[in-house]
């Protein structure tokens, strides 16, 4: 088996890496070899005086696959703003054909399962005509959707899936986050969301409090997209 995702978010800040992580330790647990890249993230601090995400270190050790960071996250921006702009402000510009080729040698690493973390939502612009979804386009991956549940996220999921099905990718099965503990009608949300999108919910976490992946891992049913 050698199976590439690549997930998605409804927006930002709604959980891609902590489900991402949930997602590796699930599959870890089934017995599967996993690597989680993040091409690019926006957002990073000089730690052992390289540029480093927090969010791709978080990936790197939950993988059961040991790459050095540069492999995880090729391209690493200081500011956490949209790629396109940190890209600007870093003094570099950013492309499909250039983050494809960046990440060529972690993707070229054997694992039974890998998944590649987008940055934000579907549209993030990398360029003036280029979106983070092209990348995944150009590499015909199918597509893992985390939605974050909070008001108005049954507007952006259902959108979201129609610009996935728009592009011609495979939305192989998306995960219900519970971000927002205060937010009324939770589980009719959900219900909604399970009716509406014609693929798996790979699980529904609930707002967890200091949660580890391990913690999540265990509200995700991986068996059912794989």
């Amino acid at each position: 088996m050698n199976q590439t995702y690549f997930v998605t978010g409804t927006d930002t800040e709604v959980g891609k890496t902590f489900v991402s992580a949930a997602l590796l330790t699930a599959l870890n647990e089934h017995g599967f070899s996993t690597l989680g890249l993040k091409p690019i993230a926006a957002g990073c601090e000089q730690i052992d005086g390289q540029w480093k995400n927090e969010d791709a270190l978080i990936l790197q050790k939950v993988a059961s696959r040991d790459l050095p960071y540069e492999l995880v996250n090729p391209i690493a921006l200081p500011d956490a703003i949209a790629p396109h702009l940190a890209a600007e402000n870093h003094g570099c510009n950013l492309s499909v054909k250039a983050t494809i080729a960046e990440l060529q040698k972690g993707l070229s690493e054997p694992s039974d399962i890998t998944l590649i973390e987008g940055a934000g939502g579907w549209y993030v612009p990398l360029n003036s005509t280029e979106f983070f979804s092209d990348f995944a386009v150009t590499l015909s991956l199918p597509v893992i959707l985390v939605v974050g549940v909070r008001l108005g996220c049954i507007n952006h999921a259902l959108l979201t899936v129609g610009a996935i099905q728009q592009s011609g990718l495979r939305l192989s099965g998306w995960v219900a986050n519970c971000i927002d503990p205060k937010m009324s009608g939770t589980q009719q949300n959900i219900c909604t969301l399970k009716r509406s999108i014609e693929a798996p919910c790979l699980g529904v976490i609930p707002h967890l409090t200091s949660a580890s992946p391990t913690d999540a891992a265990a509200f995700l049913d991986v068996g059912s997209f794989l």
